[in-house]
């Protein structure tokens, strides 16, 4: 549907929930075809080395279009400040909280979520990473309607996106980002007419994509080369899957899969020094790490890594766990 085409309904009170940047485009695209009424967002939180008060994403979105944020630590303390908003409908994106009862039935037209997934697969708060740490060749963006229960809701619409084998959690993040808002123009005037459709989720074909874990960050050796390269690229650019070097943390940012086997060598021994980076010995070959990040020090190619050992040849058979 062009957007054009799009009947714009600038009286409807629409409450925003939502918090980090992957919210911001869906939310800039409500603003320019709707009336935002108010943003419920998360708190302000310290942030980085020097603990920096920052706003989230999208409260610093409202304040530049002059629309009222809210700031709960938990949303059940403003259950009745926003049933007072009178909302007529409720758009949620990435908030980061379950929603209680009252909120979820104070709006006559609904409460809508935009996840990043084909539902029911990858329900829960991680379906990007997930999508590419497991293997996934396409995922999507669904417009739902919310329930009580984690991602559980009538789907509305939906929209595929392949993953590409280049894709990191980052680039699909902002591929994503951009169908929900997309998505979101499109599917709202039948939310709003009343013709959207309510497609039950079938619960038999769900799988999850729960937030991310310190142990789904370490790189374990003894799997497959591209089972671990999913797993750097899904991590990147956040948290990082990370691997122990002379008893300190290294995070691997990017790498490489070659045919090259080694099945006299142990899991995880450096097996070559390349132009681009070193090898490392896996369960059915070899990953080249190429973006390294030593504990204590920002991100630097293998190469600026290598170059900066005293003998670069002595990492060869060392060993990673």
């Amino acid at each position: 549907m062009n957007l054009d085409e799009i009947k714009v309904e600038r009286e409807l009170r629409i409450l925003f929930m939502g918090t980090p940047t992957f919210s911001v485009p869906v939310l800039e695209g409500l603003i320019e075809h709707y009336k935002v009424k108010a943003v419920i967002t998360q708190p302000n939180r310290l942030v980085g080395r020097k603990q920096t008060l920052m706003a989230p994403p999208i409260a610093e979105v409202a304040h530049r279009h002059m629309i009222l944020v809210l700031q709960p630590e938990k949303i059940k303390d403003a259950v009745e400040e926003i049933v007072a908003l009178r909302p007529d409908l409720i758009i949620t994106c990435a908030y980061g909280q379950i929603l209680p009862k009252a909120i979820l039935e104070c709006a006559p037209l609904g409460c809508i979520n935009v996840h990043a997934s084909l539902l029911p697969k990858l329900r829960g708060g991680a379906p990007i990473h997930h999508a590419i740490m497991d293997g996934y060749k396409k995922t999507g963006i669904t417009i739902m309607h919310m329930n009580p229960r984690m991602d559980e809701g009538d789907i509305i619409s939906q929209k595929e996106v392949e993953i590409t084998d280049n894709d990191t959690a980052s680039s699909l993040h902002d591929k994503l980002s951009l169908v929900g808002r997309q998505l979101l123009l499109e599917t709202l005037p039948k939310i709003i007419d009343g013709s959207a459709l309510r497609i039950k989720q079938d619960a038999s074909q769900a799988t999850y994509g729960f937030n991310i874990t310190r142990e789904e960050e370490k790189i374990n050796f003894s799997k497959s080369r591209k089972e671990i390269y999913n797993q750097i690229r899904g991590l990147n650019s956040w948290p990082g899957a990370y691997t122990r070097w002379n008893g300190r943390i290294i995070k691997v940012w990017e790498a490489r899969m070659t045919t090259n086997t080694f099945p006299d060598l142990l899991d995880g021994t450096v097996t070559a020094i390349y132009e681009d980076g070193f090898g490392v010995k896996v369960s059915n070959g070899e990953l080249v790490f190429t973006e390294v990040q030593p504990e204590g020090k920002s991100k630097m190619t293998a190469t600026q890594f290598l170059n900066g050992l005293q003998d670069k040849q002595k990492l060869l058979g060392q060993i990673f766990d």
